[in-house]
């Protein structure tokens, strides 16, 4: 499936086992995998599990084989998958960030409450105490956790951001001991603006939507947007709105591509 061009393998894996135990993968099955010439090839890997707490569990995974805390686009996926099953319109998904909301809107689209906002500096985590909404590093990029690490820059033209040689050096920062997730943000109008993301653990992808929560609630902070934006990403455009209560609603369309079997040969190869 994809959220915009931001692709994930999705595996199924109710029934399975102990719903304790949200995914049965590992990191070497993970980057197995994740690979574009020897696996499928993703962004991010999501596993459905059981859930006595919720409908369903939801563990993320980086094509590395590193573990994501949240992944905004393969929840919408997720939701998508699971509310095709049911007639009700909305579900709810324990995943590491906590228990997430998703409905599907009478146009199609997924909307996700992706939870609140951490702006706590050991919260993102910080490798040292900081303002977050304007970091003492080039630039004053704000820091924000969406259950996972946001470092967002402000920039004139993100068109002429060369994300392919900074990504990866702000991704391993030292200000990041967990690493980070770089959003490179262009402010249209305060309701809209145009970004391109460096995804920890996945490089450079059509579209991030923890990313693009991030950027709503970074410009927010820094006085720069309102607090329900569109967001125009690589892949196409998402609607951000930071509640009042604190939670970010995301709401996107979703695309499921195929359904397939991993072959006991690949597995094998695996030590799967």
């Amino acid at each position: 499936m994809h959220g915009l061009g931001n692709d994930f393998v999705i595996i199924d894996a109710r029934g399975a086992g102990d719903p304790v135990t949200p995914a049965p993968m590992t990191p070497e099955l993970a980057r197995a995998l994740g690979d574009r010439h020897r696996g499928v090839g993703f962004d991010q890997l999501a596993v459905i599990a059981d859930s006595d707490a919720a409908d369903a569990a939801v563990a993320f995974w980086n094509a590395d084989g590193s573990s994501a805390g949240a992944c905004g686009n393969a929840t919408r996926c997720v939701a998508h998958l699971l509310l095709a099953e049911r007639p009700a319109a909305t579900l709810a998904l324990h995943t590491a960030n906590g228990r997430l909301t998703a409905e599907r809107l009478a146009d199609g689209r997924i909307r996700v409450d992706m939870g609140p906002a951490r702006t706590g500096w050991r919260d993102i985590p910080l490798a040292e105490e900081a303002d977050t909404t304007a970091l003492p590093l080039p630039g004053n990029p704000g820091a924000v956790s969406m259950g996972n690490p946001h470092c967002v820059f402000f920039v004139e033209d993100a068109e002429a951001v060369a994300l392919a040689q900074v990504g990866p050096e702000w991704e391993r920062h030292p200000m990041f001991p967990e690493r980070t997730n770089v959003e490179f943000v262009q402010v249209i109008s305060r309701a809209e603006v145009r970004l391109r993301v460096w995804e920890r653990g996945a490089g450079i992808t059509l579209a991030c939507g923890s990313g693009a929560c991030a950027a709503v609630v970074a410009g927010v902070r820094k006085g720069l947007l309102e607090r329900r934006v569109t967001v125009n990403l690589d892949g196409g455009a998402l609607e951000i709105e930071w509640c009042e209560d604190g939670h970010v609603g995301m709401t996107g369309p979703v695309s499921h591509v195929f359904e397939g079997r991993l072959s006991a040969e690949f597995l094998a190869e695996v030590g799967a």
